[in-house]
């Protein structure tokens, strides 16, 4: 394979990482051709580190998380995971399909989030490994039982990440059903830029002319709010700590950002959804994805009782999430995008973390 200027060999390896639930896990380590690095676990499909070079060329870990595997298993707030089978909130943990009604674990106030008490975060994929024209890349595989957190149908799913020579953490996820079921794939990746502190001055733009506005429990109401005139619009880039604390209601129920923003773009295109730069480093992160909207999460609940890489405190808003996704609680709003996964068809999702130095 050639190498590029630096005379890197793009790369991919794997080391015993521990186990889960009694299955073997492991870290992989994909490095592409400008020497940049991540690591993947087939646990959760966690995304372990993210190091990516700032202004000055140093390479610098962009990813919150954790140092071990046993720690991931004991208690995380989604770092770096695949969620599924459904990303976000469905309200009261209920909904109906084909006139039947579906139960699921209430695991967040009264609603149930990201999939359950055993999303897709929890278990260990099947894992293979392999080097594409477009850099190193690993392919996860899980079939989700029919009843499995209460959703219908055995849902054969595959992840594939692959680490572009472009900075490029591109997912591709791929499911199939046997029975009418609901999916909504994501990724939970707390990135900081500029490696620590708070990411309140990180600036950011977001392509949305409206957010789908919620209750008290994070709940979509239905309706449509635009962002033009309030904290929520971020056509123009805007410091995260900007507005963060404005007198809004919406603000005040998510603790911050946390909320679905209704993405500018043709249905169904891979596009631009949102641009994220830190000033001081210099770092870059552009999202692009198929999916119709983003979640935009401030770290609101990281409160300091967590202990992540090298003994870094993970306090208040430390990090932030960029969560290409369909809108929440969509299972239950008719007027939102559908969700459905039926027999025969394939749920298709791509998902980029688009890694740079602003010049």
């Amino acid at each position: 394979m050639a190498s590029s200027v630096r005379g890197e060999v793009p790369e991919i390896t794997k080391q015993p990482w521990g186990t889960a639930g009694g299955k073997a896990v492991d870290l992989y380590t994909l490095k592409n051709a400008k020497g940049s690095v991540v690591k993947i676990s087939n646990y959760g499909g966690i995304v372990v580190s993210v190091c990516v070079p700032c202004k000055m060329g140093k390479p610098g870990d962009v990813a919150l998380g954790y140092d071990t595997l046993a720690e991931y298993v004991k208690e995380t707030p989604y770092f770096g995971c695949l969620v599924g089978r459904y990303g976000n909130r469905i309200a009261k943990g209920k909904f109906t399909l084909d006139g039947k009604e579906y139960s699921l674990a209430t695991n967040n106030g009264p609603n149930a989030l990201h999939g359950g008490l055993k999303g897709f975060d929890k278990v260990v994929w099947d894992a293979e490994s392999s080097m594409t024209k477009a850099g190193p890349a690993l392919e996860l595989h899980y079939v989700s039982k029919d009843s499995e957190e209460g959703y219908p149908g055995n849902l054969d799913v595959t992840a594939t990440y692959t680490w572009t020579d472009k900075n490029e953490l591109r997912l591709d996820y791929g499911a199939t059903t046997d029975k009418a079921t609901v999916v909504n794939l994501t990724q939970h990746s707390y990135f900081n830029l500029a490696g620590r502190g708070d990411i309140l001055g990180h600036v950011v733009m977001i392509k949305s002319d409206k957010i789908t506005p919620v209750d008290g429990t994070l709940i979509p109401t239905g309706k449509f709010m635009p962002v033009k005139g309030t904290p929520f619009d971020f056509n123009e880039p805007t410091a995260v700590g900007a507005r963060i604390g404005a007198d809004d209601e919406q603000i005040k129920f998510g603790g911050g950002y946390d909320h679905n923003f209704v993405i500018v773009k043709p249905a169904g295109a891979l596009g631009l959804m949102a641009r994220v730069t830190e000033p001081t480093t210099g770092r870059v992160l552009e999202v692009l994805s198929t999916e119709p909207a983003l979640q935009f999460y401030s770290g609101n609940f990281l409160d300091g009782h967590i202990t992540g890489k090298g003994g870094w405190v993970y306090k208040h808003r430390n990090g932030f999430c960029m969560e290409p996704q369909h809108y929440p609680d969509s299972p239950n709003q008719p007027k939102f995008p559908s969700v459905v996964l039926r027999p025969g068809k394939t749920y298709k999702n791509t998902i980029i973390y688009r890694f740079s130095v602003a010049q």
